[in-house]
């Protein structure tokens, strides 16, 4: 004879929502913590620095590092830059470690075209996180009238054509600390900037990873705000094909020469290195080479108890050999600061006003 059962439940669907293009500011503002700013220099400055730019690609590297058992190379050329008149430490030797654990050769300063560039990117930023909440351990080492963020450094890259791209990935925090705030200059042709949440483990049985496209245009600003690196990754994906960029300008070298169109698109992501992620406080491992700082994305909380991990890379460049250095994070044992944790405490003990607000 035959039991007759009921039908086992049925468990609740978590809905996955399609990828969502972000085609304005707004849009941007709304779905992640990054704002966007077009038309960030003026006409004239953003093509001039895109022609020089692309003219210093031609000798920058694509970044090789060890995966496994092989060798991989990046899809894009790059290269890194340090600003001539910070005083606060010597980022050069910082510089040296920028990528893959791997020291590089000493890198340039400012060109005066890049130099230019930052004011307005530097005016942009400030205003921005003049509006925003601030989270304990963002760096609040800034004297009374200086500006809240400064770029001391800035990574380029160079994506030729359609298929030159950079995978999915979140910035190493190894100088940059807690936190930080991050402006992305695009000049060129238009590329998408995709941004994919890493949904905390407490949260994985209620909702899923939703994925944001946002087409950067020539002359375009992306800031990442606080919590970007702790809570996205972010992608330059390959396209099936792109828009030529069309100078208004012609280039600097052939003034009497009509623009040529280009398939390059430059980006630049000027930053602060803090001084408290100086290069002599950064731990080494086994290997004898500085760890990086990676967040515990998954686990994230409230801003607050956030953990961020010290680890060995080594591996990326000694033939794939790194050892088993981790460890986490103390800010207060590692002699980090201050904080707007630390200005807080500091505002309640003297009962007087903090001028930032602080996110709860």
């Amino acid at each position: 004879m035959q039991v007759l059962r009921s039908p086992p439940a049925s468990k609740s669907s978590i809905p996955r929502l399609p990828p969502l293009t972000l085609s304005n500011p707004s849009m941007v503002a709304e779905h992640t913590p990054c704002t966007l700013h077009l038309s960030i220099l003026p006409p004239e400055l953003a093509c001039k620095l895109f022609y020089f730019m692309v003219d210093l690609s031609h000798s920058w590297k694509r970044n090789r590092w060890w995966l496994f058992d092989r060798v991989v190379e990046s899809p894009h050329r790059t290269s890194f830059f340090v600003r001539k008149q910070d005083k606060d430490n010597n980022w050069h030797e910082v510089a040296q470690y920028w990528y893959n654990g791997r020291r590089t050769d000493p890198p340039d300063e400012f060109p005066a075209l890049m130099e230019e560039a930052c004011q307005y990117i530097e005016d942009a930023v400030n205003k921005e996180m003049l509006k925003r909440e601030r989270f304990p351990l963002e760096w609040a080492g800034h004297e009374p009238g200086e500006k809240l963020w400064h770029a001391n450094v800035a990574a380029a890259n160079c994506y030729e054509g359609a298929k030159e791209s950079v995978g999915p990935h979140s910035d190493q925090l190894t100088y940059l600390g807690p936190y930080p705030t991050i402006a992305s200059l695009s000049l060129g042709t238009t590329r998408t900037f995709r941004l994919r949440e890493v949904v905390p483990s407490d949260e994985v049985s209620k909702r899923h990873p939703r994925t944001f496209n946002v087409p950067l245009p020539h002359n375009s600003l992306v800031i990442m705000h606080a919590a970007t690196q702790e809570s996205f990754k972010h992608s330059i994906p390959p396209q099936s094909a792109l828009d030529l960029y069309r100078p208004l300008y012609p280039h600097p070298s052939r003034p009497t020469s009509p623009p040529e169109p280009s398939n390059c698109r430059i980006n630049i992501t000027f930053r602060f290195y803090r001084p408290d992620f100086s290069s002599d406080t950064i731990p080494r491992c086994k290997c004898g080479v500085p760890t990086i700082l990676r967040a515990d994305m998954k686990n994230r909380h409230d801003g607050k108890a956030d953990k961020y991990w010290w680890i060995c890379y080594a591996g990326a460049q000694n033939d794939g050999k790194g050892c088993n250095f981790w460890r986490v994070m103390d800010m207060k044992m590692e002699g980090r600061g201050p904080t707007c944790a630390d200005r807080s405490e500091v505002v309640s003990n003297n009962q007087t006003s903090f001028p930032q607000r602080i996110a709860a």
